[in-house]
């Protein structure tokens, strides 16, 4: 159904000429769309892919809201640390999970596992388990 439209467009762009284009913006944009025409045509081939990048600009939001406090972390181990956990929390959010509870229910289970060889359990402990108890779900 939009294939048809998404098609027509990049047929459009392919027709103009840039030499006649005014505005630097604009050749930049047509230039752009036709450089990168595979890659934003992908969601046709896939639904799984969104037609925009709101959810990762929604995440990248709260990491720069958040820059300023960062700024009282001195050392590499603390910045790893540090970013570690927002990932953490940030994929928990992704899967519609309860940030605190998930941390909560990780940190109960892998203290323990902390003396085990096998790690085929970290598998239950994704944030997209079906295993995962309810109350780590967003009610």
């Amino acid at each position: 159904m939009i294939q048809p439209l998404v098609e027509a467009y990049f047929s459009w762009l392919k027709n103009i000429p840039l030499e006649s284009v005014a505005s630097t913006k604009t050749k930049s944009g047509i230039q752009y769309s036709l450089n990168h025409q595979t890659a934003l045509c992908v969601f046709l081939e896939d639904g799984e892919v969104p037609l925009d990048n709101n959810a990762t600009e929604g995440s990248l939001r709260s990491f720069c809201l958040h820059k300023h406090t960062w700024k009282l972390i001195d050392t590499v181990d603390g910045a790893k640390s540090s970013a570690i956990i927002y990932s953490i929390v940030e994929t928990a959010k992704a899967n519609h999970l309860n940030p605190f509870r998930y941390l909560e229910h990780l940190l109960d289970t892998l203290k323990d596992h902390q003396d085990d060889t096998d790690r085929s359990f970290i598998d239950d402990l994704l944030p997209w388990s079906p295993k995962l108890p309810g109350i780590c779900r967003v009610q």
